[in-house]
């Protein structure tokens, strides 16, 4: 990943923390991994932004900062990467981690009908209907596509990390 591309854009750990209502957080909220891009931070950070973007309701962005403390990965990416999960996707994702559930749990289950013209209240009264699939689904595609990210974030990481190896060794041989 070139790092110095997105540290330009990452906030300064020095000023999130000179904050006064970030006094209260500063013991959690001090460790270098929590702020800085590095090949172990920041796959965990995808990871967790991934798993927490299908966190119900509105509350992902908080339930990504609430594991990436504890497991020391960068916030910051954390909380970037909850934002797949937005209006335009929400109604797909659900309908995947529904037949994932179906797929996962045996037995006969009522088809999922959303239609784009059903008010929140509708929809979420149809989501709590699904039960069992959806809540299993939903567990199953966060587990999954937390998976996914971070192996595909190492690779990128990794391949990004010999490319630069092999260019610096073509710009020393040009050199000597």
């Amino acid at each position: 990943m070139p790092r110095k591309y997105f540290r330009k854009y990452l906030p300064d750990p020095d000023v999130v923390l000179a904050k006064r209502w970030a006094a209260p957080f500063r013991p959690w909220l001090g460790h270098p991994n929590l702020w800085h891009l590095n090949r172990r931070s920041v796959p965990g950070a995808v990871a967790i932004g991934l798993f927490a973007g299908l966190v119900p309701g509105p509350i992902q962005m908080l339930a990504a900062l609430l594991i990436a403390i504890p497991c020391r990965k960068n916030i910051p990416v954390a909380l970037i990467v909850t934002i797949y999960t937005n209006p335009f996707t929400i109604v797909p994702l659900y309908i995947l981690a529904y037949e994932y559930g179906k797929f996962l749990l045996p037995g006969e289950h009522a088809p999922f009908n959303a239609s784009l013209d059903m008010g929140w209240g509708h929809f979420i009264e149809a989501l709590l209907a699904l039960g069992k699939p959806l809540g299993v689904g939903l567990l199953a595609l966060a587990c999954t596509l937390a998976a996914l990210g971070y192996v595909a974030s190492s690779c990128a990481w990794r391949a990004w990390a010999v490319a630069a190896w092999r260019a610096r060794a073509r710009r020393r041989k040009a050199r000597a």
